[in-house]
């Protein structure tokens, strides 16, 4: 790829303001606490009716001072009145406070449920630090919905009706004037209420990517500081800091504009009652105790008034980040979609589909392990333009000897423009060892991919034992399979943490014997931990070698009958590949393996050899028939396959 298609590239994948949601879409969240919601509302009535009792109580006690009678019960009673007003509120803070907590813990097992079962190409088309971003920042501010928002502008729209009908029985003409002031008020809240939605929804997508840059940052900071990249890693991220910054003072300035408004509407209410009202009350239209009481009642729903003015915008933040959780929460998981693929695979394939097909293909009486039959695979348009973005984003991180080399690498995987695998078919007979070879982006590694599901092809077919891989559960299909990706990421934790992740019962003894069979017994004997021995984030402990070996000692300990290993030696140095080799040797007696060879030892004792080439087969066999037929895998012997 040349440097001027790369600059055009750059421009593509510019962050978008993120779904917003709508309130409907709020309402299953808060159903799921209905009950306490219930108990919320009936507190929220008698805390009203407490409340709306007190300026009534003022003006009776006005009243009788005037009449010159005796206060006695009146006091006692608004005491009581305010006390119970007061407790009721206590209360329902709590109720409020530890639904919101729920709500949140709510939405956020959901949402790492569907985030941990959603389809591989949702995690190769979206960053990992906005994922991590929905399930922290934007479930917070559902908090707020409760605690600050909608539940408190229940209540205070029960105090707002109350005190506008008492407002309407002690004197008309002055409520008019408040309705007017009051309605040109929330005309302007609710027109800037929409602009604080858009402004917090893409606040919301900026965070997400400002958490991708760090985690990015940091997860490479060696690669960082070796390329001399750390200031402009820093100015990247900076930068992206600096864009969430000027959102949140765009929802800040439109913020602003709500207050202010709510205090000139309070003043203007009070002032023009005062006024009309006393001139009133000097016509004789009123009286004082009625003005009081009507004052009282004014500041009861002006306060309400205020407290609806935040929770509309407390709401329309909220919505902008459920936008963005209620995205991935309607995304589709494995589960979900392989109900539908296994009943088509199943209908197009008629009876057809079984056991005849290999028997005829092989020979041999035995159905093969595993068979591709005019497999294609493309990867899907959002993933593409994710991996671009990457490599866009690691192209800064490179030194120029190294540029050109890495964005020729990106296109052979992404391929845009064709199939990364265009019609392969090869057969695995049990209990062999085939070896897939050939030159970076020729799709071994995708090959893989589709053993294990990850993608499923978009032609052909892919049979274990026979039968179509689209017709297993994932779950049983990948019991089936021991695998080890070219990159085997080491989970923070201990040694017996990453061997026990696919076999969860096994024992102390059966960890140690794969340990010592992958060449690990020295870490173990490293400190007095031995299995408890932490191997630090991402494995930072153990060298690159080791890591890799854990990965092959993983994948061993369940014994799965078909091992996958994608270039699993490439990190190892000559003695311990030997050991490794020998290991996997004994280990693989009785297992089928497929393994994406990196080295020329790694090939040469196996039982058959597929060359790949621009996602095709060009030639398969066994290591010296294979010298003499394919000029591609001659090359390749020729560089020890280093390719």
């Amino acid at each position: 790829m040349s440097r001027t298609a790369s600059t055009r590239r750059r421009g593509r994948g510019a962050p978008q303001d993120g779904p917003r949601a709508s309130f409907r879409q709020l309402l299953p969240f808060l159903f799921e606490h209905k009950r306490t919601l219930i108990i919320v509302a009936v507190l929220s009535v008698i805390g009203a009716a407490t409340s709306l009792v007190q300026p009534l109580l003022v003006g009776q006690v006005i009243v009788s001072v005037q009449a010159g009678d005796t206060l006695g019960l009146l006091v006692w009673a608004l005491v009581s009145f305010v006390i119970i007003s007061s407790v009721i509120s206590g209360y329902q803070h709590y109720l409020l406070q530890r639904t919101g907590t729920a709500v949140v813990h709510s939405s956020r097992r959901q949402l790492i449920a569907r985030i941990l079962h959603l389809p591989i190409r949702e995690f190769d088309s979206r960053r990992t630090g906005d994922l991590v971003s929905r399930v922290g920042t934007d479930t917070t501010l559902l908090y707020a919905v409760l605690t600050q928002g909608l539940a408190d502008a229940v209540g205070s729209a029960l105090m707002f009706l109350g005190a506008l009908i008492a407002m309407l029985i002690i004197d008309p003409i002055l409520l008019l004037i408040i309705v007017v002031v009051v309605g040109v008020s929330l005309a302007v809240v609710v027109l800037l209420g929409g602009r604080i939605r858009t402004a917090s929804s893409a606040q919301q997508v900026k965070v997400g990517e400002l958490s991708s840059a760090v985690e990015r940052a940091v997860g490479s900071i060696r690669t960082v500081r070796a390329s001399g990249a750390t200031e402009r890693e820093t100015d990247a991220v900076s930068g992206l800091a600096r864009d969430a910054y000027g959102l949140g003072v765009r929802i800040a300035k439109v913020s602003a504009l709500v207050v202010p408004i709510s205090g000139v509407a309070l003043q203007l209410s009070l002032l023009a009652v005062l006024g009309v009202g006393g001139f009133r009350v000097a016509a004789g239209a009123i009286t004082v105790a009625s003005l009081i009481t009507f004052v009282m009642f004014l500041f009861m729903m002006l306060m309400p008034l205020a407290t609806t003015i935040g929770a509309i915008t407390s709401v329309n933040q909220a919505l902008g980040a459920l936008g963005r959780i209620q995205e991935v929460l309607d995304l589709p998981t494995e589960d979900q979609e392989d109900a539908a693929i296994a009943a088509a695979v199943r209908e197009a394939s008629g009876p057809s589909t079984g056991s005849g097909a290999g028997v005829a293909a092989t020979g041999t009486g035995l159905v093969p392990a595993l068979s591709f039959h005019d497999v294609r695979f493309r990867y899907p348009d959002t993933v593409i333009a994710a991996r671009e973005a990457a490599a866009n984003e690691a192209r800064s991180l490179l030194i120029d000897a190294h540029l050109e080399r890495a964005e020729e690498a990106v296109d052979a995987e992404t391929r845009p423009d064709q199939n990364v695998l265009r019609g392969v078919s090869f057969e695995v007979p049990r209990g062999a060892r085939v070896a897939l070879v050939g030159p970076s982006g020729a799709g071994k590694s995708t090959i893989l991919s589709l053993i294990e599901r990850f993608y499923d092809p978009t032609g052909g077919s892919i049979r274990l034992a026979g039968s179509d891989i689209r017709t297993y559960p994932r779950a049983e299909l990948r019991a089936q399979f021991g695998y080890v990706e070219q990159d085997a990421p080491t989970l923070a934790g201990t040694l017996a943490d990453n061997l026990r992740l696919a076999s969860p019962d096994a024992t102390d003894a059966d960890c140690e014997r794969v340990l010592r069979a992958v060449n690990l017994g020295d870490v173990l004997e490293r400190g007095p931990l031995g299995l408890e021995t932490p191997v630090g984030e991402d494995g930072v402990m153990l060298s690159g070698g080791e890591r890799q070996r854990l990965a092959i000692a993983r994948a061993l300990l369940t014994e799965a009958p078909i091992l996958l290993l994608d270039e699993s030696t490439s990190s190892l140095d000559g003695v311990n590949e030997q050991r490794m080799r020998e290991a996997i040797d004994a280990v693989s007696a009785d297992r089928t393996l497929v393994v994406i060879a990196h080295r020329l030892s790694t090939v040469v004792d196996s039982d058959r050899i597929i060359v790949l080439e621009a996602g095709e087969v060009v030639g398969s066999g066994t290591h010296a028939e294979l010298i003499e037929q394919v000029p591609l895998y001659r090359d390749l012997a020729r560089h020890q396959l280093l390719a």
